[in-house]
């Protein structure tokens, strides 16, 4: 649970409050609590309710026990409890509710613990160790200073590409097969498909961070994001579609920020219209994927992508990889045709794997886990390496003045040649020539 700082500062928290609704429980806390050196005295009645008009007026607890049992909705309830804690605190829940949903649902909302009333000693006495231990553990992890971070972003030049797919498995081959922390950020924050693919619930976290910057920090970083791993946590999110985003991208940058800190590996799925709209989002990004289709749409996209990142992004790494390539059918424009177009070559290509995609879907799981022998997931093994093992510095293609290839046509020339080549497909149809 996190909210901004309230004035009181850290040195005037209490250790432990709790907050009941019933004789009975506050009866079987106040003994547990003795037990932990916490005061008695702070266990008070009044349930959830009492629990918000208090904390929104005072500072919270290291450690915070709150009664759901008079909540007729105790997910939305909890997530208004959200607004008035401060950075850090631990939430242990408490309720009659035997719902396995309900119980994820309040774990992902960022709660430590839901215990089913009535509660044992045991339970309560577990419970609070658990947090005390939380508290007691340094909240900075040692990432390693020999190695620098890794941070990549995936971006689709057209929708439908597979950029989501690409994001994830180069996501999960980094914290699995190499073993390097990572995290996962998906900034399609109403249609994300992040945590979907991982099978997870994607929680308030990035909504959170959207609506109140002030409240990112490390201890949200690690409270918002959802675990798929050991090595793999992810920040997405399922925003209301009749709730739009407003922003100015702070809240983004900031998170990047702290995930440089608390991990190895970042990767971000980006939306191409976020560049428009926060150009200062590739900032800290050493790497770019360029995920594309062999379309006359994708190569006229793709084209002006490049031509941004070289004016904007010098420093960004560029990969562009074509995607969904189907071994039986040719492409609308050939490779050769296309490369001419973007003046580069295609760094890498993914065979289109139907039977591979489908299986991924049903089992919740990313591409590149579900196809861990596959020949179609080779390409995505040997990018992911090369994302780790190259620096910042390294340039995809010799550029000139004004971002453009050196010796290259202008980009006009290359749509008039991109209209050409339709023109002639179309001709040669016609005119019963060849096909393609």
């Amino acid at each position: 649970m996190n909210a901004p700082w309230k004035s009181g500062g850290v040195g005037t928290r209490a250790p432990f409050i709790a907050f009941t609704c019933d004789d009975l429980s506050a009866d079987a806390i106040r003994p547990i609590a003795t037990e932990m050196g916490w005061p008695a005295e702070n266990v008070y009645k009044g349930g959830l309710r009492n629990a918000v008009q208090t904390l929104s007026v005072s500072s919270s607890p290291h450690i915070l026990f709150v009664d759901l049992a008079e909540s007729g909705d105790p997910l939305t309830d909890i997530n208004g409890l959200a607004e008035v804690c401060e950075p850090g605190t631990i939430v242990i829940a408490a309720g009659q509710i035997n719902d396995v949903r309900l119980y994820r649902d309040l774990l992902a909302s960022g709660i430590q613990d839901y215990l089913l009333k009535p509660f044992t000693p045991d339970a309560l006495r577990d419970a609070f160790a658990q947090a005390q231990a939380i508290i007691s553990a340094p909240k900075v992890a040692d990432i390693g200073g020999d190695r620098p971070h890794c941070a990549t972003a995936v971006i689709g030049v057209r929708g439908g590409v597979g950029a989501s797919t690409i994001a994830t498995s180069l996501a999960w081959l980094m914290s699995d097969r190499d073993k390097r922390s990572t995290a996962l950020l998906d900034l399609d924050v109403h249609f994300g498909t992040a945590a979907l693919s991982l099978d997870l619930e994607p929680g308030r976290g990035l909504t959170d961070a959207i609506e109140n910057p002030s409240r990112i920090d490390g201890l949200f970083i690690e409270r918002a994001m959802v675990k798929a791993s050991e090595n793999l946590a992810v920040l997405s999110a399922e925003a209301p579609i009749a709730t739009p985003i407003m922003t100015d991208g702070a809240a983004f940058f900031q998170l990047q920020e702290e995930m440089r800190n608390a991990f190895e590996c970042t990767v971000v799925d980006l939306p191409r219209q976020m560049l428009v709209q926060y150009p200062h989002l590739l900032s800290d990004i050493d790497a770019a994927v360029l995920v594309t289709e062999l379309t006359l749409a994708a190569a006229r996209d793709t084209i002006r992508l490049i031509s941004w990142l070289r004016s904007n992004a010098p420093g960004v790494q560029v990969t562009v990889l074509a995607n969904k390539m189907h071994p039986g059918t040719g492409p609308e424009i050939s490779r050769k045709d296309f490369e001419g177009s973007i003046e580069r070559k295609i760094d890498m290509v993914l065979p289109y794997d139907q039977k591979l995609a489908a299986q991924a879907a049903k089992l919740g799981k990313p591409f590149a886990e579900a196809g861990k022998t596959s020949k179609t997931v080779a390409p995505l093994v040997a990018l992911a390496r090369q994302l780790l093992a190259s620096g910042p510095d390294d340039d995809d293609a010799p550029v000139g003045k004004g971002g453009r290839a050196k010796g290259g046509p202008s980009l006009l020339a290359k749509f008039t040649d991109l209209k050409g080549l339709v023109a002639r497909k179309d001709g040669g149809k016609k005119a019963g020539g060849p096909k393609g």
